[in-house]
Parts: structure tokens; C-alpha cells; sequence
């Protein structure tokens, strides 16, 4: 499957608009769907990417819990790709990225007052 990187430095943001959650294999059992190379469990993130005045929610899938990611909170992504998959006359793309963090809260300047 061919997977097309995508460059999340032109989004003016990237918000977490659905928070975490572990991704089912199999329905009947409630198997968790597992990564091939690393053996983690895959998590779901719902994603608001907001370029300009148009904004896209999408679901990026990633191996592994990302720690601290909570719904609205702006978030960094690592390695976003789409993969294009079709199956059965069903396709769509399929988004996966190999880290989702929080953003570290911006520094503030101490000492200064309004004004300055």
C-alpha cells in the first residue's frame, strides 16, 4: 500500500477533536488491534486540522497510548500519513501518524506588565 506523507507544518493548528481510544480487530471477541513491528495496541485520535479559514476532522490511527492527549487540546504530530486502500468497491484513506503528543503550553514572559 502506497502511503503519502503529509506536511503538518501548513496546518495552522492541529486540535484533538476525539480523544484517544483503542482500535477493535475483531468485533465478536473485542480483540484490540495490534502493530505488526512494535506490538503495541493501535489508538484512534480524532483529529481537527485547521489550515487557513477550512478545517478537516479525521481519525489518525497510532501504535501505542499517546500520553496526556485529551479532547481540544493542541497537539503535535509526528510522520502523518494517508494511505489510499480500496476493498471489496469500498475505499477511502487511512491516516496514520507515529506519535500524537500534547504541545507543551506556551512560555510567558515574568515580569512583564501590559504594555511592555
Amino acid at each position: 500500500m502506497a502511503s503519502l506523507p503529509i506536511d503538518t507544518a501548513k496546518y495552522t493548528g492541529i486540535i484533538c477533536a476525539v480523544p484517544p481510544a483503542p482500535r477493535v480487530a475483531n468485533r465478536e471477541t473485542g480483540q484490540l488491534r495490534v502493530d505488526r513491528e512494535t506490538g503495541k495496541t493501535v489508538y484512534q485520535v480524532g483529529l481537527c486540522l485547521m489550515a487557513g479559514t477550512s478545517a478537516d476532522v479525521v481519525n489518525v490511527s497510532v501504535a501505542g497510548e499517546p500520553a496526556g492527549v485529551q479532547l481540544g487540546m493542541p497537539v503535535a504530530v509526528r510522520d502523518l500519513v494517508a494511505m489510499p486502500w480500496e476493498n471489496d468497491g469500498r475505499h477511502g484513506i487511512a491516516f496514520r501518524a507515529a506519535e500524537i503528543r500534547p504541545l507543551s503550553a506556551p512560555a510567558t514572559s515574568a515580569g512583564k506588565g501590559a504594555g511592555q
